[in-house]
């Protein structure tokens, strides 16, 4: 199977939702808390809603995992499973930063075999299939493959702009022999980055995010030839029924500058 029309729905659905974040993004809009102590805007609930209301007559058996939408339980049933995160990075947007995305991923009996990343302020579009590689889509509809780098010295590491911990710190001075720069991007703009090429490593220790907040990145990384993987070295599985990303995970360009 080679989720063309998913794929294509996908960048769809994720341009359509861009559009709805960038008209609210320019104008005076509320935050709210939720239980979780996140935080949640008029653009994460709107653009979730234009998302499912895509897709889903589209894929009429698929189900959905949202960040914003009520979980039922019942997606644990379904074969195809849409897990969505209508905009990433919410406390770069409430602080108008300009690193949010968009992410779309497909799961297939737990695995992700599509996944879509679009940036509203900048307007990128990338994307992966399951045994068909990473790529990044063009204004003018040209696709440039991505491919992460080879590098296994000097490596610069990602950091986070708002959930960044003592032990991620620890790690990065723990192994400062290999580590000598670190950028800070938020949201998925760091598995993107690796993606690309233009860094190596990003560490996220311990509990904190949710299936949706990785999902699309997981394919891009892996696609692009990188590693995206819990502490213990196992895949991330998806369509669980706990969420949580309970132990972490490392995205990396080579296993040689993994170090747990």
């Amino acid at each position: 199977m080679n989720y063309k029309k998913e794929l294509e729905a996908a960048i769809t659905a994720a341009l359509i939702a861009k559009d709805i974040i960038l008209d609210i993004y320019n104008t005076k809009f509320e935050v709210e808390i939720k239980d979780d102590n996140s935080p949640v805007t008029t653009a994460d609930k709107n653009a979730d809603l234009a998302i499912r209301a895509y897709l889903a007559p589209l894929f009429p058996t698929y189900n959905f995992l949202t960040e914003e939408g009520e979980d039922d339980e019942s997606r644990l049933k379904a074969k195809m499973v849409w897990i969505i995160d209508p905009l990433d990075g919410t406390k770069d947007f409430v602080n108008r930063d300009n690193e949010f995305t968009v992410c779309i991923a497909l799961a297939e009996e737990g695995e992700v075999v599509v996944g879509v990343i679009v940036a509203p302020v900048s307007g990128e579009v990338y994307y992966a299939t399951k045994g068909g590689g990473a790529y990044q889509r063009l204004a003018n509809g040209k696709d440039i493959k991505l491919q992460v780098n080879d590098k296994t010295s000097n490596i610069t590491i990602a950091a986070s702009r708002y959930h960044k911990r003592a032990s991620e710190t620890d790690y990065i001075k723990r192994n400062s022999d290999l580590i000598k720069n670190i950028v800070t991007l938020g949201s998925t703009l760091k598995a993107i980055a690796i993606a690309k090429g233009d860094i190596e490593l990003f560490y996220r220790a311990g509990a904190g995010t949710k299936e949706w907040d990785v999902a699309a990145a997981d394919i891009i990384v892996t696609e692009a030839g990188g590693l995206f993987i819990k502490p213990d070295g196992s895949r991330i599985k998806y369509n669980k029924k706990d969420v949580q990303n309970r132990d972490g995970y490392i995205i990396a360009n080579r296993k040689e500058n993994i170090r747990l």
